[in-house]
């Protein structure tokens, strides 16, 4: 796969799993730009890692639940790179507690960023993408939008939701050649999972069928892969990174 002369634009791309993609992205050369909500030391450190592999990268601040946020980053985005080829959806929060637990709040602001955000940048990439007639548009959605997860009742709502808000917005797009599909990750291995119980992480790893959690890096080689020309003729589909938990 090569993406040399190609711009993306990765949310939520400071840390973890959207560190991980912009690396991927940068390694197969394409230019990087770099959004975060609130880590500014953590996004810069992953613009440094783009540039040493001889890509341009920029890092840029917005929260994607905020409307007037998401076209500022658009415009600057398009402004340093003149294009826009690849958009990840992959900024998303949780806020975790039993369904009769949750409040309105936390209710509101898991579906605002995981959901609404996603549809906030692809709108804004439509016309661009619509325009140039190329784009490639790729969804952070997750194992539990498929099985659900107690306790997650937000969550699970927000990413099952954006499977359909993105196969329709795929047959809206394919006219255009510009493609939008998802990547659903199981359980793998970054700060938050680090952080759980011993007791958590053996529960966990029982629902695994290849018993282990699976890496950032193996998410963001699935992310590449629809992004590349590979994919060209691959879209509306979820493919799961889940070391075979939806089998």
């Amino acid at each position: 796969m090569n993406l040399t002369g190609k711009t993306a634009l990765v949310t939520g791309g400071s840390r973890g799993i959207g560190r991980a993609i912009c690396l991927e992205l940068a390694r197969l050369g394409a230019n990087v730009a770099v959004n975060y909500a609130g880590n500014a030391a953590a996004a810069e450190e992953t613009v440094a890692a783009c540039q040493a592999m001889g890509v341009d990268a920029f890092a840029i601040q917005a929260s994607v639940a905020d409307g007037e946020a998401v076209t500022a980053m658009f415009q600057a985005v398009l402004e340093r790179f003149g294009h826009l080829d690849i958009l990840v959806n992959n900024a998303g929060i949780t806020k975790d507690n039993l369904a009769l637990r949750i409040k309105d709040a936390d209710f509101d602001a898991v579906l605002d960023t995981n959901l609404k955000g996603a549809f906030l940048c692809m709108r804004a990439a439509y016309r661009p993408m619509m325009k140039q007639r190329y784009g490639r548009i790729i969804n952070m959605s997750s194992i539990v939008a498929l099985r659900g997860n107690a306790g997650q009742a937000n969550y699970c709502a927000s990413k099952a939701g954006l499977i359909g808000m993105s196969k329709a917005i795929a047959k809206e797009l394919a006219s255009r050649n510009v493609t939008v599909n998802l990547v659903a990750p199981g359980f793998i291995d970054t700060d938050m999972t680090a952080a759980l119980p011993e007791a958590a992480k053996a529960s966990m790893l029982q629902s695994i069928p290849m018993g282990r959690l699976g890496q950032p890096e193996d998410v963001a080689k699935a992310v590449a892969f629809f992004a590349s020309d590979e994919a060209a003729y691959v879209t509306g589909q979820v493919l799961c990174v889940d070391g075979g938990m939806a089998v």
